[in-house]
């Protein structure tokens, strides 16, 4: 892969140690690190809960369930781009059940260059949802901080009878002059005046 500041954690799920090694011997530690493997759904959802994966490979179907159920579990419920594999014949049936919860699919057999191509996307799908999750982290402590805000601009006119003008002027002037942000102004005074 070209060179890049991150890599990649991934866990390959199957019950076959034939495909284990050779889908590690694609997932190279420059680029991939750490690699943990799975041999059961189960063994899989216990992993995923102890660490956050950014590529998850499924080999189907597995000891205790087919693997659809988990990759669609997977996707729904972490930010880890996931590669099913299925049989060929079992392709189209498999793809109508997991193309909502956004599981990529491929059909085995497939060649080397295919499935070290499929890697290559799931690492650009697993960055769009790195940016998108941080631009939705930005938004939550916007939300946040105008929450602080309006519940601080309350008590001043509750208490110190300003108005909502006043109230705001207040909180922006005391930003500015202590060099804090308007959040940090905010605690201070529902601190302050919750407590009276």
């Amino acid at each position: 892969m070209v060179f890049q500041e991150r890599t990649y954690a991934a866990l390959i799920v199957s019950a076959s140690n034939r495909f284990i090694e050779s889908s590690r011997a694609l997932l190279p530690p420059s680029d991939y690190y750490p690699v943990e493997t799975a041999g059961s759904a189960g063994e899989a959802r216990r992993r995923l809960l102890e660490t956050a994966f950014d590529v998850v490979l499924i080999q189907s179907p597995l000891r205790d369930e087919f693997g659809s159920r988990l990759a669609c579990d997977v996707c729904r419920n972490s930010g880890a781009s996931v590669l099913l594999f299925v049989k060929g014949e079992l392709y189209d049936d498999v793809y109508a059940k997991v193309m909502e919860a956004g599981v990529m699919l491929l059909a085995l057999p497939a060649s080397t260059q295919m499935v070290a191509q499929s890697l290559r996307m799931l690492c650009a799908a697993r960055e769009r949802l790195r940016r998108m999750e941080e631009r939705q982290a930005t938004v939550e402590e916007k939300i946040e901080e105008i929450r602080r805000v309006n519940r601080a601009k309350w008590l001043l006119i509750e208490r110190l009878h300003m108005t909502e003008g006043e109230a705001h002027r207040c909180i922006e002037k005391q930003a500015m002059d202590l060099r804090l942000s308007r959040k940090e102004v905010a605690e201070t005074i529902i601190k302050t005046y919750q407590e009276l």
